[in-house]
């Protein structure tokens, strides 16, 4: 997918489309490597989905042939010398770590990956909701070969979704894999051929975006929650949000949907 004209340093193109708001990677003669603006307007484009009442779902995806390789090291190193984050403080923070100082995200997002997906470009799509990769997917995280550590998310998520040993295997020997093999990982969820990525992922965000927009909100908290925090914690909260829920005006129109036998017409209130 060919997007807008980059400047040399990359950026972030945003593109509305209905409740919908596609995020786009957009540096594809560097193989979209991310540099400090790249990561504030990331962090600005996650705010805007979270902050604007008639967006419900984000899909991260990125022009041209790849997603990214990851970090611009050189342009980055200095920043990461420095113990200081690349995304300004205050915004909604694309690894979702819940670092302080930084907003989770709470709408969904939707990942499309293709090609080289390198180091943080895994860490991306780890902490999006679902992931559609290309079936040329080349996944590597590698930050053991640079002499630095993954600290975007994947070594917690990695071994959450995969199981320690197969966590270890590829973060230890930052050894490239395939779309099959994340796809055994859990790593992403569907696999299809390369260029009908974006596609499939726009189709399940459609999907997302036609429900109740308080309860998927409510949904994906809850079950963040009990990966986090624990079945229990998440259980804390049932009986408080439905109530919550089954006051809302969308709950009396699924009731309302349901009697006439139509599609619902949800406004998120």
């Amino acid at each position: 997918m060919t997007g807008p004209e980059a400047p040399p340093e990359g950026s972030i193109h945003c593109e509305r489309r209905g409740a919908l708001l596609l995020i786009g990677i957009n540096r594809p003669a560097k193989y979209n490597g991310f540099t400090l603006r790249m990561f504030r307007e990331l962090g600005e484009a996650y705010t805007r989905l979270d902050d604007q009442d008639d967006l419900r779902v984000g899909v991260l995806h990125a022009f041209g042939k790849h997603f990214t390789a990851g970090l611009d090291l050189p342009a980055i190193a200095p920043l990461m010398q420095r113990g200081e984050k690349a995304v300004p403080a205050g915004l909604v923070e694309p690894t979702d770590l819940g670092t302080p100082g930084y907003r989770r995200r709470r709408k969904p997002m939707v990942a499309a990956v293709k090609g080289i997906t390198y180091t943080l470009g895994i860490e991306l799509m780890l902490a999006a909701d679902i992931v559609v990769a290309a079936d040329d997917c080349r996944f590597s995280q590698l930050e053991v070969k640079r002499g630095i550590m993954a600290t975007g998310g994947a070594t917690l998520r990695m071994a959450e979704r995969a199981g320690l040993g197969n966590a270890m295997l590829h973060l230890l020997t930052g050894d490239e894999f395939g779309a099959a093999e994340a796809l055994r990982l859990n790593f992403v969820q569907r696999v299809v051929p390369a260029g009908h990525e974006l596609e499939e992922a726009l189709r399940i965000a459609q999907a997302i975006a036609e429900q109740a927009p308080l309860a998927v909100v409510a949904t994906r908290l809850n079950a963040l929650k009990a990966v986090e925090h624990g079945p229990l914690a998440a259980m804390e909260e049932f009986i408080e949000v439905q109530r919550r829920l089954s006051n809302s005006e969308d709950a009396a129109e699924g009731v309302r949907s349901f009697v006439e036998k139509r599609p619902a017409r949800f406004t998120g209130r």
